[in-house]
């Protein structure tokens, strides 16, 4: 018996038909038929082409965790921003209502003058710094078309990416001269506001230093007198009393902490600005370095104008005088060059002629 063409396609459409008819009965719930063509398209980009390799899929993997985390991160960025400003606001309140009392009425004049100058200088260099580098934009490269060289095009936003710019997850968008995300500022480091962070890294650490380095002699005080001891009756302390010595040591516990923590923290940014170079430049360089080795070259860093130029550039000081300016003093002062363009060329003499 043959088989007419006719008879086959009727045969095929009636197959077709029934299985639609099959397959609308046992519809899936959308969530979960998007959760499966997403879960397929991560599997497929594991071997979508030759140039796959264990970041590829390192980040494929975990690009689920990786969305959490930005999510996480972005809603708990008000959470942080407002517990720096509570626990910087309580040890600013010890040191007015406990510390400077004690000081006023034990210390020299001389020593006063020094301990309340130094202070205010101080806190007045934390606030500004904070306040800037919360508030002032990273900087974003332009989102018109322009003549404008780029590197490379952002596989997220889908435009053109210029130099040392990197796309952040938890902004969503490109960042220039990106360095990193602070969840402590609810803000990305950029061209614009990185050396408004450094600087409050680096005058916070001092604060944390100079409390814990004053207050060393009256934490002691405090703890012994706090310090129960059985074979003597405890001294007639009032309650006013014990609410101080707590307070000298919860301001010591934790200025000696943070000023640990964050010093490391410092000196590790002061020496990648030393050689020109952000957080994220340094995992680049790093894996070029290894690179180029393998050829037998040598990789040198195109943005690395020198340790003096490279911190000249940051801080922005073009004359001497602006080391006091700009540098102990809050500056306002815009970076050097926009973030769009930059010499890839080392040079051999100051750029900044100081």
């Amino acid at each position: 018996m043959r088989w007419c063409p006719s008879s086959v396609l009727h045969l095929l459409r009636s197959v077709r038909l029934w299985l639609c008819c099959r397959r609308g009965r046992n519809r899936l719930p959308l969530w979960i038929r998007e959760t499966w063509a997403y879960t397929r398209v991560l599997v497929q980009s594991l071997y979508f082409n030759f140039l796959t390799d264990s970041d590829v899929i390192f980040d494929s993997v975990f690009e689920p965790v990786f969305l959490t985390v930005d999510y996480v991160t972005r809603w708990f960025g008000t959470v942080f921003v407002c517990l720096v400003v509570i626990l910087t606001s309580s040890i600013v309140l010890i040191a007015y209502v406990v510390l400077l009392p004690l000081v006023l009425n034990t210390y020299s004049p001389p020593w006063i003058a020094w301990h309340v100058c130094y202070g205010h200088w101080n806190l007045i260099m934390i606030a500004f710094h904070y306040y800037k580098a919360a508030k002032t934009s990273p900087g974003y490269p332009p989102t018109e078309k322009n003549d404008r060289p780029f590197v490379s095009v952002c596989k997220k936003c889908i435009m053109p990416k210029p130099a040392r710019t990197h796309h952040c997850g938890i902004c969503n968008r490109c960042i220039l001269k990106m360095d990193h995300h602070c969840p402590w500022l609810n803000n990305c480091v950029g061209h614009f506001n990185h050396r408004y962070f450094f600087s409050f890294c680096l005058f916070l650490t001092l604060g944390c230093v100079y409390c814990s380095i004053s207050g060393r002699n009256l934490f002691l005080d405090a703890y012994n007198a706090l310090e129960t001891n059985y074979q003597t009756p405890a001294p007639p302390y009032t309650f006013k009393d014990k609410m101080i010595h707590k307070s000298i040591i919860y301001m010591w516990v934790l200025t000696s902490t943070v000023g640990v923590a964050l010093g490391a923290l410092t000196i590790w940014h002061a020496f990648l600005i030393s050689k020109g170079e952000t957080s994220i430049e340094r995992h680049i360089n790093n894996k070029e370095t290894k690179r180029m080795a393998k050829w037998g070259k040598v990789y040198r860093n195109p943005f690395n104008y020198g340790r003096l130029n490279n911190l000249k550039i940051f801080f922005g000081v073009e004359k001497r005088s602006h080391w006091v300016t700009r540098v102990l003093l809050p500056s306002g002062h815009a970076p050097h060059g926009d973030g769009l363009t930059w010499d890839i060329f080392p040079v051999k003499k100051d750029l900044t002629p100081v």
